[in-house]
């Protein structure tokens, strides 16, 4: 098993910097092999200007090889740090991470499918406020919703699993007395990860969607919103 661990936070003495570590540890005591991408540590260029260069192909060739693929970010205005969200703009680029196209059909194959299919991504994310404030009936929003443009748009967009984020909140409160605690949560987490149930999006497929790309009449009945686009337990 293959693992592609991408982390994105400023400060080597921080929380993120450490569960980056820790988490690595933990993968390879399960037999897992892991690469490393540290943005900051890489000093990776954000900014897209032109397509391609020899820094995206060896991130591609990373990706390429994951069996699963850990995004690690501090939550920074409800969203990642700059530096991940350009390594996702530059990296997932078309043909190999989106517009791959189908030749049974010549569409392109997306939600649920495409470039980056086969894969399972996990999202480690920390965060500053209140467990509350990022749960359904939290001020933020929950954590699912507050992401779903990386869980939904990115990861299912481009073909990846996505299981539910693993959510570290009073970051700044955490201390020597109860980093036992965080480190084994994710341990546990990691013990588990290439069995646990994706989050259940719903395909690109005419059983769901119209040609509109709008949920189909019948499909998740009194639903609406992000909630709307999961299968209905």
């Amino acid at each position: 098993m293959k693992a592609l661990w991408v982390s994105a936070h400023p400060d080597r003495g921080s929380l993120n910097c450490h569960l980056h570590q820790f988490g690595v540890r933990a993968l390879h005591a399960e037999g897992w092999q892991v690469t490393e991408s540290d943005l900051y540590a890489m000093d990776w260029d954000p900014v897209l200007r032109e397509e391609g260069g020899a820094d995206v192909e060896t991130e591609q060739r990373k990706l390429a090889d994951a069996d699963l693929v850990v995004l690690q970010f501090p939550l920074w205005w409800y969203g990642m740090p700059a530096i991940m969200k350009g390594w996702i703009d530059r990296v997932f680029e078309r043909g190999f991470a989106y517009d791959v196209m189908d030749p049974a059909t010549g569409r392109a194959r997306k939600y649920g499918d495409g470039g980056l299919v086969g894969r399972r991504a996990l999202t480690i994310v920390t965060a500053g406020d209140r467990p509350g404030s990022l749960g359904p009936r939290g001020i933020s929003g929950d954590i699912e919703d507050v992401l779903w443009p990386t869980l939904h748009g990115t990861l299912w967009y481009t073909g990846m699993s996505a299981l539910r984020p693993h959510l570290i909140t009073q970051a700044r409160d955490v201390n020597a007395s109860t980093i036992e605690g965080v480190e084994r949560e994710l341990a546990d987490r990691l013990r588990s990860v290439a069995d646990e149930e994706p989050i259940g999006f719903l395909p690109l497929d005419e059983e769901f969607y119209d040609h509109s790309i709008r949920l189909c009449e019948g499909v998740s009945p009194g639903l609406t919103g992000n909630a709307a686009h999961r299968f209905v337990t």
